[in-house]
């Protein structure tokens, strides 16, 4: 191959011999076969391809437009040139170049001076022809070519497109909406468009809103084709019907908003654009945009109005009639809800926009009688109608489908109606026909109404009251006993709730009006002065009852008519009490007088250390003769206790083998009870007897109790001993007939209430010890009859603080051989001191520490001098200079 790219062959000379041809060639068939596939693979390897957009491509006069033309599978630089020129009919005409500025034609060279006409590079093999203002003259065949830089001439060059410009014909004329509408009307936006009908070109139009400090949004766009395009926020009224297109004859279009709402305000834009089909793809080729106007929606909640009128001054039994005005700048769209309200919470009556009326009544009702005109009636009031009266008005706006919205709420000021009571005139008279002769005889007390022939439609209702003087102050106090309302319901106050649910007062409602109470077992604490209250309740529109007036009856004393009931106990001693171990016996005797008969007794047991200290139950007999100890506080002892009934009014109170805590002055509590309505107990009198002595002599010995310690220094991780000595002087009892019980305490402040109990042993020897968080133990033994020892083992800094040993006796009786306990014994306080030993805890860290610097610092001296005999000496010799006195001289 040359270098101009054309192939050269060289040339073969034919010969024969014996008739047979043969051909011989300078080069081998080999080289020439290889040399023809390779062309043919060059061949179909790089062929250039000019494209230009297929058309034909049509644009708008005034619009502008490019052309892109790009080039792909070439040789040469990697930065190709472009040519473009123009056809029309038989004339071609040079249009623009990127490496030639003479290339343009005469014709268009000031529109390209001007950049009208210019070339953009896009890439090194990709340009585009823009005109910035097409003409109809623009129309023709562009041709787009390159030149080329191919070492082979293979594919195309160039590449045609055929462009039309059409004269601007679209003319957008948009029609001024409302500037201003109420809530709940349509607001109709109407653009005018003319535009020259060509084959290949589409219309759509779009209506968009611009609001205050947001981008315009798309509402609904139709076209280019017979399809619509709703905007995102505007689909759902959409689908609901809530916007309409109307198309003319004429080139009107028309999209109408229903239901308006505050959001719909804006200014409206309406946008005509004409589109071409190109490679399946819409392609818009012009655009003109109007603005329609500014249109104000006016929120329902701005003009709707309420307000009450009518009368508010009237007397029981009047018609009550009220007016509520609604007014709003739209009625027709709106629907209301009208409810009256009493004192801003109760619900009168309702009248839904339906017109269905809730909650009426044939003394109460809501009725329309005009536009916005509600009117309220009730009849026959009462003072249960006074309050204060409100319109509350809901205003619904419809959209489409039938669809509601609460568009706002509002209510009247309230309006205060008032009613004058009509005070009815009634007498109560109240009498007890039964009085009491006994204490738990029935009493019975009636309330009587007259004049009753006045009250028709009225209930009754009574309220029972008891007042006494105080015992301490003599001030009169007066309670509630219990009351009959409107439904004739029982209410029993709580002080005489027990009573009332067990039976004993009994409150009851009779025809004629009469009401009785009746205690059906008198107490003392009954008598006093009872009084009754009568209250009239009378009907309400709204289905209760309300208070309309009260009488109270004059006060009735009531007493017994006898002496009331009296009990006297007598306590006296059966067997005394001799010496601890021995039995103590009381016999408690009762004298009952006006008592009748199914009575029942029972007793308690008291008992006080001293005169003026405070008692202490010991046990009891219930009326049912049920034994329970009381306040017995030692359980190992409860069998040595009894308390038994022996007679019809007497009971023996029992101690086996007394002991000296059980010293005081006992006495007996006797109670009269009477079985009531439901078979329970209730009791009805109570005394108490005189007071005897339980005592006796005893000279038991006197016990000391010393504390000892070996030291009151100790240094960690020693061991301390501590003793407790029980000292007896006066008479003293056999060793086995002596115990202790024995207690060691630890404080670790001085004088400090916070104690840790460390160890304990019983009076048979078993030894208790508490937990204990520290490294260091106790231990607690006894080394003779009074001699009780307690032993730190491994002494800690915790253990330092006073300790100190309590010692209850026990000493047997040597007759009854019964155990009794002696009053505890506390000894003094001794304080531990334990030692920080700073010498004793250094030493030996020290001598290891020199011991082991010693060693190391001797170590490291003889290594040291191993090392320089050995390692570092020097084996020349120098011999010694015989001239002294150089060597002094250098010296």
């Amino acid at each position: 191959m040359t270098e101009n790219g054309h192939v050269r062959y060289r040339q073969c000379v034919s010969e024969k011999d014996g008739g047979l041809s043969r051909t011989t060639c300078h080069h081998s068939m080999e080289r020439l076969l290889a040399l023809f596939i390779l062309c043919f693979t060059g061949g179909l390897s790089w062929a250039r391809k000019v494209s230009v957009p297929p058309g034909p491509l049509v644009r708008v006069e005034g619009q502008a437009l490019s052309l892109r033309c790009e080039v792909s599978d070439y040789e040469g630089p990697p930065e190709q040139d472009f040519d473009w020129k123009a056809t029309r009919g038989s004339e071609t005409i040079n249009v623009i170049s990127t490496f030639d500025s003479s290339f343009p034609d005469q014709s268009l060279k000031d529109r390209v001076i001007n950049e009208d006409i210019s070339v953009q590079r896009l890439g090194d093999s990709t340009v585009e022809l823009r005109i910035r203002e097409s003409k109809v003259t623009d129309s023709a065949t562009y041709t787009c070519s390159t030149p080329s830089t191919d070492s082979v001439i293979s594919g195309n060059y160039h590449a045609n497109v055929q462009l039309r410009v059409i004269p601007d014909t679209l003319v957008l004329v948009p029609e001024a909406p409302v500037s201003s509408v109420t809530e709940g009307r349509s607001i109709s936006l109407r653009c005018n468009i003319s535009y020259d009908f060509i084959e290949g070109i589409y219309l759509s139009i779009t209506w968009s809103i611009k609001k205050e400090q947001s981008l315009e949004e798309d509402i609904f766009t139709f076209g280019p084709d017979v399809g619509v395009t709703v905007g995102l926020n505007f689909t759902l009224r959409y689908v609901d019907g809530g916007m309409h297109l109307h198309l003319d004859s004429r080139g009107s279009y028309s999209l109408v908003l229903s239901g308006a709402v505050p959001a719909d305000e804006g200014v409206y834009v309406c946008a005509a654009r004409q589109w071409t089909r190109e490679q399946g793809v819409w392609n818009r080729i012009q655009e003109k945009t109007a603005v329609m106007g500014r249109v104000a929606v006016v929120p329902t909640a701005e003009s709707l109005t309420v307000q009450v009128l009518g009368n508010t001054f009237l007397t029981i039994g009047d018609t009550l009639n009220l007016t509520c005005l609604v007014s709003a700048d739209d009625y027709a769209v709106l629907g209301l809800e009208v409810t009256w309200l009493l004192n801003a919470t109760q619900v009168l009556t309702h009248l839904g926009r339906d017109g269905i009326v809730a909650k009426s009544s044939n003394v109460l009702g809501i009725t329309q009688v005009g536009e916005g005109v509600f009117r309220l009636e009730i009849q026959r009031v009462e003072l249960s109608d006074m309050g204060f009266y409100s319109c509350r008005v809901r205003a619904w706006v419809q959209h489409s489908k039938g669809k509601w919205y609460q568009a706002t709420e509002k209510r009247s000021t309230p309006v205060e109606v008032l009613v004058n009571p009509k005070d009815p005139a009634f007498t109560v008279a109240l009498d007890s026909p039964v009085v009491a002769q006994y204490l738990g005889d029935p009493t019975e007390l009636v309330c009587q109404v007259t004049n009753i022939s006045l009250f028709r439609c009225e209930r009754l209702g009574v309220s029972w009251f008891y007042s006494a003087a105080s015992p301490s102050n003599g001030q009169r106090t007066t309670d509630i006993i219990a009351s009959l309302n409107e439904n004739g319901a029982l209410v029993p106050s709580e002080k005489y709730r027990s009573r009332i649910d067990s039976g004993l007062i009994v409150v009851t409602h009779m025809e004629p009006p009469t009401f009785k109470l009746r205690l059906l077992h008198t107490a003392n604490t009954d008598a006093g002065e009872y009084a009754c209250s009568v209250m009239t309740w009378a009907p309400t529109h709204h289905g209760n009852w309300k208070k309309s007036s009260e009488h109270q009856s004059h006060a009735l004393t009531v007493s017994l008519a006898s002496k009331g009931p009296g009990v006297s106990v007598a306590a006296r001693i059966v067997r005394p009490a001799t010496s601890t171990g021995s039995t103590f016996e009381m016999a408690c005797q009762a004298r009952l007088k006006n008592l009748q008969a199914g009575i029942s007794l029972s007793v308690l047991i008291l008992v006080q250390e001293s005169i003026g200290a405070p008692c202490r139950k010991l046990a009891s007999l219930n009326p049912d003769l049920i034994l329970k100890l009381e306040d017995w506080q030692e359980s190992s002892r409860k069998d040595s206790l009894s308390l038994l009934k022996t007679g019809r009014e007497e009971f023996r109170f029992r101690i086996q083998g007394v002991q000296l805590t059980d010293k005081g002055f006992y006495s007996c509590e006797v109670g009269v009870w009477m079985r009531q309505d439901r078979n329970e107990w209730a009791e009805v009198a109570k005394g108490d007897s005189n007071k005897v002595l339980l005592t006796f002599d005893h000279t038991r010995p006197s016990f000391e109790l010393s504390i000892s310690s070996d030291t009151s220094s100790v240094y960690p991780w020693e061991t301390v001993k501590m003793e407790c000595i029980v000292s007896l002087s006066g008479t003293s009892p056999n060793t086995d007939d002596v115990a202790y019980e024995i207690q060691w305490y630890l404080s670790r402040l001085r004088g400090s209430d916070s104690l840790t109990l460390l160890a304990s042993m019983d009076r048979w020897g078993m030894v208790k010890k508490s937990p204990r968080n520290d490294s260091s133990d106790c231990s607690l033994e006894r080394l003779k009859a009074q001699r009780f020892t307690l032993n730190i083992h491994g002494t800690q800094d915790s253990d330092a603080g006073e300790y100190y040993c309590t010692a209850t006796p026990w000493i047997r009786s040597g007759v009854s051989r019964v155990w009794s306990k002696e009053p505890d014994l506390i000894s003094k306080r001794i304080f531990l001191n334990v030692k920080f030993a700073l010498w004793d805890s250094v030493k030996l860290p020290l001598l290891y520490g020199t011991c082991a610097s010693l060693s190391v610092g001797l170590f490291s001296l003889i290594l040291g001098f191993v090392c320089a005999r050995c390692c570092c000496r020097n084996t020349t010799h120098t011999p010694r200079s015989r001239i002294k006195l150089m060597d002094l001289e250098i010296d």
